[in-house]
C-alpha cells in the first residue's frame, strides 16, 4: 500500500472509523473469479462507517466500575480502533491482546494476560469463546454482551449471556437475557437490583435459620422438663403463619450502601456460623420465659403455652430488625415501611390472641400483666444482646462474610449447567418463544 493511502488508512482508524479498502483491476472476458484474482488490485478509495458511542456510555461505564464490575471489550475490529472508542467513553485500556497473539498462547500463558489486557481486537468467534471460557477458570463470573452471529459461542459460554432485542436471532436465543433497550446503564441498574434481592434474601435465610435453630433447643428442653407439651402443633403452625406473614414484606426492605457496592455469593459457611452463634441466644430468653412462668407465675399448661406463644413470635419478629443490617438499626438503616408495619402489627395480633374470643379455641388464657411487663423488658434485652452479639460475630475475619469468592471447579460446571434448564419467556413479534433452547 502507498505511503499516502497508508497515512489515510491510519487517520480513520485513529478516528474511530470502520473501514473498507475499494480496489479494482481488469478482468478478461467472463471467466469466473477466484481468489487467485485478488491480486495486483489498484486502490480507489475507502469506504468509512463510523458508529458513535452513546452519550450516556461513560456514566454507564463508571457506574459499573463503582460496583466493582470490570468491563472488557472482545471484538472482530481492528485494535485501534476498539482503543479509539474506549477513550471516547472513558474506559482505561491497559492492554491490547489480538487474534494472531492470542493463537501464540497456551492457557496459563492466556491466563497470566487476563489481568492486564482491556481490549481483544481481530479476535474469531472461537477465539471469545476462549477468552470468556480463560475468564472463567479464573473464577470470575463472566457477563457477556453481544448482538452478532459470530457472539452466539461465547454468549452460550459466559456465566451470564446479554443480547438485545435488534440482536440477531441466533445471539437472541443463545442469550440468557435480552434487553428491550440497547443500554449500558440497564446493566448497571440489573446489577443493583440483583444485589438488593440477594441481601434481602440473605436476611431472611439468617433470621430464619437462627431463630429455628434456637427453638430446637427451646423445645426440646422443655420437653426433658415439663409434664406436658410446651406448646400444642396448633400453636406452632400459628405462630409460623404469622411470622413468615410478616416476613414476606422483606423483599420491599431497605439495603444498606455498602451492600450494593460489592458482589455477594451464596455462602453456606457464613450461614452456619451465624445460626450457630446467634441460635443460642434466642434460646436463652426462651428458657428465661420458661422460668418466669414456672417459679413467679406458677404456669398450668395453658397460661404456660400462651406466655411461650407470645414470647416466640415477639423475639423472633422483632429480631429482624437487628439482623437486617450491620448498622445500628433505625438510626443508621431505617427498614421499609412495610416490613416495619407488617412486624408490629404481627407482634400485636400475637399479643392480643390469648385476651381474645379465640383464645379457648386456641388453646390460650389471659396473660398476668406482670408478665407483660417482664416480657417488654426481655424484648429489649434481647434485641440490645442480638445488637452486641452482632458487632462481635462482624468483627470476625472477612473470610465469614458473603462476599465474591471463586467456586470449585466442578460447583461452577454444575451450577452453570443448571441454568440451562431455566427456561425465560418473552414475547417476540406476537409468538412466544423459549429464551434459551
Amino acid at each position: 500500500m502507498a505511503p499516502q493511502a497508508q497515512a489515510v488508512l491510519d487517520r480513520e482508524f485513529a478516528a474511530g472509523s470502520r473501514v473498507i479498502a475499494v480496489a479494482t483491476r481488469a478482468v478478461e472476458g467472463g471467466a469466473a473469479l477466484s481468489a487467485e484474482d485478488e491480486r495486483g488490485l489498484s486502490l480507489v478509495g475507502f469506504l468509512t462507517f463510523v458508529d458513535r458511542p452513546k452519550a450516556d456510555a461513560r456514566d454507564a461505564l463508571d457506574r459499573l466500575a463503582r460496583l466493582e464490575v470490570q468491563v472488557k471489550v472482545i471484538t472482530g475490529d481492528n485494535g485501534r480502533v476498539a482503543q479509539k472508542v474506549c477513550s471516547d467513553i472513558g474506559l482505561r485500556v491497559d492492554g491490547t491482546l489480538t487474534g494472531a497473539e492470542l493463537d501464540q498462547l497456551d492457557e496459563q500463558q492466556l491466563a497470566a494476560k487476563l489481568p492486564q489486557t482491556t481490549v481483544f481486537a481481530r479476535v474469531t468467534p472461537e477465539q471469545k469463546s476462549r477468552i470468556i471460557k480463560a475468564q472463567r477458570a479464573l473464577g470470575s463470573t463472566v457477563g457477556f454482551l453481544g448482538d452478532g452471529v459470530n457472539d452466539a459461542v461465547a454468549l452460550h459460554d459466559a456465566d451470564v449471556g446479554i443480547s438485545v432485542q435488534t440482536a440477531t436471532d441466533v445471539a437472541k436465543d443463545a442469550a440468557d437475557i435480552v434487553l428491550l433497550d440497547k443500554d449500558l446503564q440497564i446493566l448497571a441498574t440489573g446489577i443493583v437490583e440483583g444485589r438488593r434481592i440477594f441481601a434481602n434474601t440473605i436476611k431472611y435465610v439468617l433470621m430464619g435459620t437462627s431463630s429455628n435453630f434456637g427453638n430446637m433447643f427451646s423445645a426440646g428442653g422443655a420437653s426433658l422438663l415439663l409434664s406436658f407439651l410446651p406448646m400444642l402443633p396448633t400453636q406452632i403452625l400459628l405462630n409460623n403463619l404469622l411470622y413468615d406473614a410478616s416476613e414476606m414484606t422483606i423483599p420491599t426492605d431497605h439495603v444498606d450502601e455498602e451492600q450494593l457496592q460489592r458482589p455477594a455469593r451464596w455462602d453456606t459457611a457464613f450461614i452456619r456460623r451465624f445460626m450457630i452463634f446467634f441460635g443460642p441466644i434466642s434460646s436463652i430468653f426462651d428458657f428465661a420465659t420458661f422460668g418466669i412462668m414456672i417459679w413467679v407465675f406458677n404456669a398450668h399448661a395453658p397460661l404456660f403455652r400462651s406466655g411461650w406463644f407470645v414470647e416466640s413470635l415477639a423475639t423472633q419478629s422483632l429480631v429482624i430488625f437487628a439482623i437486617r443490617t450491620r448498622r445500628v438499626p433505625f438510626f443508621h438503616s431505617r427498614p421499609s415501611t412495610a416490613l416495619a408495619v407488617a412486624t408490629i402489627v404481627c407482634v400485636a395480633i400475637g399479643i392480643v390472641l390469648p385476651f381474645s374470643p379465640l383464645a379457648h379455641l386456641l388453646g390460650f388464657t389471659a396473660l398476668p400483666a406482670g408478665f407483660l411487663a417482664a416480657l417488654a423488658g426481655m424484648i429489649l434485652v434481647y434485641v440490645a444482646l442480638i445488637e452486641l452479639g452482632k458487632r462481635r460475630f462482624y468483627r470476625a475475619p472477612p473470610h465469614g462474610t458473603p462476599v465474591a469468592r471463586p467456586l470449585p471447579t466442578r460447583e461452577r460446571w454444575i451450577q452453570h449447567r443448571a441454568s440451562r434448564w431455566s427456561v425465560l419467556h418473552a414475547t417476540r413479534r406476537g409468538r412466544t418463544s423459549a429464551g434459551r433452547r
